[in-house]
Parts: C-alpha cells; sequence; structure tokens
C-alpha cells in the first residue's frame, strides 16, 4: 500500500517519470529474478550446512526440545 501511495504522490508530481517507472517496472523484475533466485539458493545451501554441522549436538541433547 506504501509502494502505491508513493506512487500517486510522484504521479501528481511528475507524471511523466511515474508512467515511466511504471512502464519499466516489470523489466526490471525480470531482469532482477536470476540474482534473487541465487540468493535463496544459497541461503539454502548455507541452511544445510548448518544443519549438517549442528547435527551431532542435536542428537546428543536428545529428544528434551
Amino acid at each position: 500500500m506504501t509502494k502505491f501511495l508513493l506512487w500517486l504522490i510522484l504521479l501528481v508530481i511528475c507524471w511523466p517519470l511515474a508512467i515511466l517507472g511504471l512502464l519499466l517496472y516489470p523489466i526490471v523484475w525480470l531482469l532482477l529474478l536470476p540474482f534473487r533466485l541465487l540468493g535463496m539458493t544459497v541461503t539454502a545451501v548455507f541452511e544445510l550446512l548448518r544443519a549438517l554441522i549442528t547435527l551431532p549436538a542435536r542428537i546428543l541433547r536428545g529428544p528434551g526440545r
């Protein structure tokens, strides 16, 4: 909702820039999509490594938690 309100303010102040931003947003989103996927992959790999490293401690702790 905040982004929409900011866009409306931009539309009132400078409508050509607001229209340009509205048209370029999907293109920018598509260009940034591979970086988001890469970020998710790196996060998943780090979580897997963390789980493997802490596995012995979790096994020795027992079913208490």
